[in-house]
């Protein structure tokens, strides 16, 4: 890995820790637990359709684990990691297609983010009772999704590294 990759991969890291943290000051949550504003995937959307999905992969994993030791705890961290690892491995899929724009990744991102979490909740509750947030979810999911899909366009279009 040349320098100035591991420069552009630190430089996303500390701006996906530094939404993660604006993004826990807007208390969304209140009504429907898990509902947040997306910030940190749109750091990880630029970095796969910018650096490839290796980097993203490396972005999202680095990113879970700091803002979870950070800001969280070890619920957290399960949680945040499902939600991350099922929004990638969908976000890679849609835009390996190339029939998805950015925001219809970033959609589908941000509705599977929620289900990896819903689906650790259900096996840490032992209770399919949480399934009930899911439609809550998916609607706070896909508007998120729209204006971080939007903007990641914006930021991929114009932005080269």
């Amino acid at each position: 890995m040349k320098t100035r990759d591991i420069a552009r991969f630190a430089l996303l890291t500390a701006l996906a820790m530094v939404l993660s943290w604006v993004e826990s000051l807007v208390p969304l949550s209140v009504t429907v637990p898990g509902v947040k504003l997306g910030l940190t995937n749109l750091v990880v959307l630029f970095a796969l359709y910018r650096m490839g999905t290796r980097a993203a992969w490396c972005l999202s994993l680095v990113r879970v684990l700091l803002v979870s030791f950070t800001f969280g705890n070890a619920f957290s961290l399960w949680y945040s990691l499902a939600g991350a690892i099922l929004s990638l491995l969908v976000m890679m899929a849609l835009k390996a297609t190339g029939k998805f724009s950015v925001t219809g990744v970033s959609v589908a991102g941000a509705v599977c983010h929620n289900l990896g979490q819903i689906l650790v909740a259900m096996a840490v509750l032992r209770s399919t009772a949480v399934a009930f947030y899911y439609p809550a979810l998916v609607l706070s999911g896909t508007i998120a999704g729209v204006c971080i899909g939007l903007a990641g366009g914006v930021l991929v279009r114009r932005i080269r590294i």
